[in-house]
């Protein structure tokens, strides 16, 4: 453990105007506050802090990062107050602090939603000022070092699992390679044991049965480009093991198969001897096409940049070589901490648009599962490069599709998307885009985002905007069902009820407003007795007996709303309109409307019946018919000529029996009204072609 003098020296060594008097301070209150704590490893529990900071000094950071680490667990784990820090070491300290620091633990949550409530925190602070993230990533790391003093083998593979899915990936966005590669492989040794045991065991036989043989590829590197008159470093090393396990998962081979376990580091003094020095090599030995990648050119998200390739060393052993400035070197290993300067204010320089796509998400995520199911989309690299027809460059993750792209150039874009084009040639919004396709994005003003998409969208930003508004649209129509059963309600009155009587109802039930009433009518959490009573007291007083109550007097029609979002059509009898209908309204959830002579009716015996009905301009919907045709040549063309004649377009068609001389089909058709569905059904009957039709 580093002890107070020596922090404070390290500090001044490259930031010799720091506040010393400042860093005593925060040194001498964390060991005051934490007293007599200890660690699993029985080590004083402020031994952990210290270390945190001089992890942030060997990142040459500013004097109040180096405060914020002193402190970070101060406020979560001791009596100690952000009022008081703010007090003792200003206000930019004590927000970094409260960035950090956990949330305290509320017993009513679930374990997924303290996580997703301590990582909205975080990020929304780190969004904010990224040393929140660098002091989060050092106290990570600092406590995978020690989680093997953790008793509990669940708790250490849970804490495992958080680094590998949050933290490694948050670490690799940054550009932090050397705190990525730690935090993965004291994962890795917790999460997957035999596989660590085994590889690092292979890695260790190689070692010691090659003996030089990493050290003969770099020096045979570093002399070819130096009699090409390149001045280079070349370090090589084996891969990482956990890097290794990855690849023999994903390409189900064994450890003997993975050929490219080695890989070498070129260092040179600019950027033309990066070229010059990748040209040396591809005259030299052979390259592995498909493994070169320009990452100068076109650098990481991250802002990582070097250039990769892979060789065949004397027709034998598949290396990889990474080409690199020195600059770029330090870059990539320590990411945003090696670079950002801080502005006054604490503002960082640089780009961080994706800090920005997290800050939506954040705020279109709905529970604890969907924020981090969507933050983990947002933070893990594996990416592909697409284009706007401008020249606009835009990072997606592999499998992204045109709806990805439309809402990583913007929201609303990606809200209003129809269709798109791939190279100027129109596509489904569903087809994956490949490295360098230009993407054009067509829209319309009356479009808005569909349940669907969600069956394709790959980024959490994509996923996170398409169901704020479809939830947003559902509450919509929720509240508009309601409102129409509200006014269908207040009819029955015997006294009429105007807006100041509906304001006390929303406050007698003590929800926040006119439109949550509406809500909670059409999910049917209020009843219409407590409306009834909400909006007169007393006027069912009389009527104990809900036999007794004011039934409905009218039909409440279904236009203007989305089948899925407000009301669902059922799927046993398929209504379409002009079908006698009914809903069946259960607490929670949308109407489900059924023909009034469903079988499947009986079972609603336990839900709230409504009395809908079509209005003359309702949207058509889809009905399903049975056909039997015969089973010769020509009759499935036939049938399909039938609904072509009658307009009706196929949503789904299976096969249900074959059975000579006869074949059986479900098929759903979109049709207008029940007068549509009926004159298909003849027409399919009178075809020599079918056998039978009929509606199902």
């Amino acid at each position: 453990m580093l002890r107070q003098y020596e922090l404070v020296e390290r500090v001044l060594a490259y930031a010799p105007q720091a506040d010393e008097a400042m860093l005593n301070r925060a040194y001498v209150y964390t060991v005051q506050k934490h007293g007599t704590q200890k660690r699993a490893s029985g080590d004083p529990y402020f031994s952990h802090p210290v270390e945190v900071a001089g992890l942030m000094t060997e990142l040459k950071l500013d004097q109040e990062t180096i405060v914020t680490a002193l402190l970070h667990d101060t406020v979560e784990d001791t009596l100690a107050t952000v009022d008081e820090i703010e007090r003792l070491f200003g206000a930019d300290v004590a927000r970094l602090v409260d960035g950090v620091t956990k949330l305290s633990k509320i017993e009513t949550m679930t374990e997924s939603e303290r996580a997703a409530e301590n990582l909205r925190k975080f990020l929304l602070a780190m969004s904010e000022d990224l040393r929140v993230l660098l002091v989060k990533l050092a106290d990570r790391l600092h406590n995978m070092r020690t989680l093997h003093f953790i008793k509990s083998e669940d708790k250490r593979r849970r804490i495992a699992r958080e680094t590998m899915e949050i933290y490694a990936p948050l670490a690799q966005r940054v550009g932090m390679y050397e705190y990525m590669r730690e935090m993965q492989l004291l994962a890795f040794e917790q999460l997957e044991p035999e596989a660590y045991a085994t590889i690092t065991g292979r890695l260790a036989a190689i070692r010691s049965e090659g003996g030089g043989e990493v050290g003969d590829i770099a020096l045979s590197i570093k002399q070819a480009l130096a009699e090409a008159g390149v001045r280079v470093e070349v370090a090589g090393r084996e891969k990482h093991p956990y890097s290794i396990w990855k690849k023999m998962a994903e390409r189900h081979v064994s450890f003997e198969q993975i050929t490219d376990i080695m890989a070498f580091r070129v260092l040179v003094d600019d950027v033309g001897e990066c070229y010059k020095a990748l040209g040396v090599l591809h005259q030299t030995w052979q390259m592995i096409p498909g493994r070169f990648k320009d990452y100068i050119s076109t650098p990481k998200i991250n802002g990582y940049k070097s250039l990769h390739t892979s060789l065949i060393y004397n027709n034998a052993r598949r290396v990889e070589v990474q080409i690199k400035t020195r600059e770029m070197h330090h870059r990539n290993e320590y990411g945003l901490a090696a670079h950002w300067a801080y502005k006054q204010g604490g503002e960082p320089d640089g780009e961080v648009g994706w800090l920005r796509d997290l800050v939506e998400i954040l705020d279109a995520s709905h529970d604890a599962e969907e924020l981090l199911e969507n933050t983990k989309m947002a933070i893990y690299q594996d990416r592909i490069f697409a284009f706007t027809p401008k020249g606009a460059l835009f990072q997606l993750p592999k499998g992204a599709t045109p709806i990805d792209f439309a809402f990583a150039v913007h929201t609303n874009l990606g809200a209003q998307a129809v269709g798109a084009k791939i190279n100027g040639r129109h596509v489904p919004l569903r087809t994956p885009l490949g490295n360098g396709d230009v993407v054009e994005i067509i829209k319309s003003r009356n479009s808005e985002p569909q349940l669907s998409w969600l069956g394709f969208a790959v980024t959490g930003k994509a996923r996170a905007a398409i169901r704020r508004a479809v939830r947003q649209k559902e509450r919509a129509e929720v509240a508009l069902i309601g409102r129409k059963l509200y006014e269908e309600i207040a009819e029955r009155l015997a006294t009429p009820v105007g807006k100041k009587a509906l304001a006390d109802a929303v406050k007698r039930l003590k929800l926040n407003s006119e439109e949550d009433l509406m809500v909670a009518i059409g999910t049917a959490k209020l009843d219409d007795r407590q409306v009834m009573e909400a909006l007169v007291p007393g006027s069912t007083a009389n009527l104990p007996n809900p036999e007794d109550w004011p039934r409905q007097q009218r039909a409440i029609a279904v236009r203007g709303l989305t089948p899925g979002m407000a009301f669902k059509l059922a799927d046993c009898c398929h209504p379409v309109p002009g079908d006698r209908i009914v809903g069946l309204r259960r607490p929670g959830k949308g109407v489900e409307v059924h023909a009034i002579d469903c079988e499947k009716l009986a079972d609603g015996v336990d839900a709230d019946w409504i009395d809908l009905s079509w209005d003359k301009r309702t949207d058509g919907a889809v009905g399903r018919i049975r056909a039997e045709l015969y089973n010769r040549p020509g009759t499935l063309a036939e049938m399909a000529g039938i609904f072509a004649k009658n307009h009706a377009n196929v949503v789904n068609l299976e096969m249900t029996q074959r059975e000579n001389p006869f074949h059986t089909y479900l098929v759903d058709l979109e049709v207008r009204d029940l007068a549509h569905l009926t004159r298909i059904i003849s027409a399919l009957r009178a075809s020599d072609a079918v056998a039978q039709a009929d509606r199902i």
